[in-house]
């Protein structure tokens, strides 16, 4: 395979990118993932933040009510990013490294969001 042949984030990142307030309720949250049928949402914040189902399904674990609860309760900060050149190859060890199932994709701004899945089809 040539450089030119290998996948980058670019080729297979999710657009448009899905957000969500960080006041916004868990409950909410968890409807727009479903409607989306995505599994996390980046919540435009400093530091670089997300919500994904597993920080859902942690507060439902916890018997918390999601429809009071805000995201900036149970969202990940500080979360790794992926720039929109890297090669699938580099993505796939970040989130073995980390051991994270998203990244959001970052150049200047938030452009999409690349998941294991993307990864796991795209390396197969």
């Amino acid at each position: 395979m040539t450089e030119t042949d290998r996948p980058t984030v670019e080729d297979v990142m999710s657009t448009p990118l899905e957000t969500i307030s960080k006041d916004a309720t868990v409950m909410e949250a968890a409807q727009r993932m479903e409607e989306k049928e995505i599994s996390a949402l980046v919540v435009p914040t400093s530091p670089r933040s997300i919500i994904s189902s597993t920080d859902v399904l942690s507060a439902v674990a916890a018997g918390r009510d999601t429809s009071e609860l805000q995201v900036s309760d149970v969202m990940t900060t500080d979360v790794e990013t992926a720039t929109p050149n890297l090669y699938m190859e580099e993505v796939a060890a970040m989130m073995t490294n980390y051991g994270i199932k998203h990244l959001p994709v970052v150049d200047d701004d938030y452009v999409g969001m690349v998941s294991s899945t993307d990864v796991a089809a795209h390396l197969s």
